[in-house]
């Protein structure tokens, strides 16, 4: 086969060291020897690259590089109008615009650019970038908000780095080398807490349609978990609810151990998805510390709608609602990296879900709810009337209860959940004044019950916890309680 003029790869001999050679400089006295070994210290490796050949949209095709760079890879692209000298100089941030390898066919490399492609020329120069795929997190960085790229966007300087670098996109902690899940871990709300527990390692999702209070769950849970620190992954979100999250959400206490990664809803859609990434690269880096990290991700839906463009971008076609398989593969890549670590550390998910229409059984929802390890729905009727969290106790459920409750607890919770059953299942004749009292006892209970079993379950965001154990506060409500001496 024939190869294309494009594609004949550029290399920089800017400071090649051939003419120093031919000069005979290597027999010059030890005085210009100095700065001549800095000036090839500075040569580094040659750079090779390829040239722009079209754009459409954000997907950028470049030639030059087939056979060079693969899926994944980082390449950086001239800014500034096309050129045509040759070279492959190093590109800085602000003459370049960082791109990312999605595809490839024999016309050419598909690139993804990081940010907008504003400034690329036809035929601008492209250099492979090979620092992007790994970070080096540190402890230093809690009490830090950082965007996709692991940039500081706090103002309080560059971040510290770690002793050991960690891939991006690096697979799942192999299954036979998992730790099992550690001991209940509380959430601070008392609704999660009593029906829907979570144990250290564990991933839950938070389903819910716009509007009806995910955001403010996940803030409520972030100020009063018990782990020791918390990141917070806020992807496709909008921009106005960083500082709300961390002047109001958070707290001075919550956020000194809260790391924040952010992509807002305007960023493309590469940035959206490396933020998902980045932020559970850094919950698996203090994972392996030690601590026990609490990762939240606002939201994974986002995430998918990012990749849904990726995708798209590099030629899947769509399938399912839109959505081409591939967005289907990536969600357990991402979720899976979550859980249990090989010592003591775990990483402890909470995810949020948007769901279309409040529609439970969409594409995303229900492949998610069949990664995690349990789910948490929300219901738009309970916010409606006054009821937050709006937690719709007898739709969510967690896969593994049956290891956190003590047997008093666990009588409870089921006298509980059946009380809320019945009340559900009848509901409509009480109202409509159709229940003649004394007919159900077990009714008559549930409708006895309920104002005292709703004031518990609804919880203000910034409500300090009451002095009474909640478990003990339900066994009360529903006469499970043993009796007083």
């Amino acid at each position: 086969m024939l190869q294309l003029e494009d594609e004949k790869p550029y290399k920089d001999t800017r400071m090649s060291c051939e003419p120093a050679r031919r000069a005979g400089l290597w027999a010059a006295p030890p005085s210009l020897l100095a700065p001549l070994r800095d000036n090839l210290d500075r040569c580094g490796k040659p750079r090779i690259g390829g040239r722009v050949a079209s754009c459409s949209g954000t997907l950028v095709r470049a030639v030059g590089l087939l056979g060079r760079v693969g899926i994944g890879d980082a390449v950086r692209i001239e800014r500034g109008g096309a050129t045509t000298e040759g070279g492959m100089p190093p590109f800085g941030p602000r003459e370049s615009i960082l791109a990312e390898v999605v595809g490839f066919d024999r016309d050419g490399i598909r690139l993804l650019p990081y940010e907008e492609p504003v400034g690329i020329g036809y035929r601008a120069r492209v250099a492979v970038e090979p620092d992007l795929p790994t970070v080096a997190p540190d402890e230093r960085w809690l009490g830090r908000v950082l965007g996709a790229l692991a940039d500081p966007l706090d103002g309080r300087g560059a971040l510290p780095q770690g002793g050991r670098a960690y891939p991006i996109r690096a697979p799942a902690l192999e299954a036979q080398r998992r730790s099992l899940l550690g001991p209940r871990l509380s959430l601070g709300v008392r609704a999660l807490d009593l029906f829907v527990p979570c144990r250290a390692g564990q991933r839950l999702g938070i389903f819910a349609g716009s509007g009806v209070g995910k955001s403010t769950l996940l803030a409520m849970i972030a100020r009063r978990t018990t782990a020791d620190a918390l990141v917070i992954g806020l992807v496709g979100e909008r921009g106005r609810e960083l500082n709300e999250l961390l002047e109001n959400g958070l707290g001075p206490e919550a956020r000194a151990r809260s790391t924040v990664v952010v992509a807002t809803s305007d960023q493309p859609a590469m940035m959206r998805r490396r933020a998902a990434y980045l932020a559970v690269t850094i919950a698996e880096a203090l994972r392996d510390r030690g601590l026990s990290v609490l990762l939240l991700i606002d939201s994974v839906t986002r995430f998918a709608a990012a990749l849904r463009e990726i995708y798209l971008a590099a030629g899947e076609p769509p399938t399912s609602k839109g959505y081409p398989p591939g967005v289907f593969a990536e969600l357990p890549r991402l979720l899976e990296r979550a859980g249990p670590g090989e010592g003591t550390g775990s990483v402890t998910a909470l995810v949020s879900v948007l769901v279309e229409g409040d529609d439970l059984n969409d594409p995303i929802a229900d492949s998610v709810r069949g990664i995690l390890d349990g789910h948490v729905v929300l219901d738009r009727r309970i916010a409606e009337a006054g009821r937050f969290p709006a937690i719709d106790v007898l739709k969510s459920m967690s896969r593994v209860a049956p290891g956190c409750y003590e047997p008093a607890e666990r009588a409870a919770v089921t006298r509980a959940r059946a009380l809320l059953a019945r009340w559900a299942e009848m509901a409509e004749l009480v109202q409509l004044g159709a229940y003649r009292p004394g007919s159900d006892p077990e009714l008559d209970q549930a409708i006895r019950i309920r104002p005292a079993l709703e004031a518990l379950l609804t919880q203000a965001p910034d409500e300090e916890p009451g002095h009474e154990d909640p478990f003990a506060a339900l066994a009360r409500i529903v006469g499970t309680a043993p009796p007083a001496d």
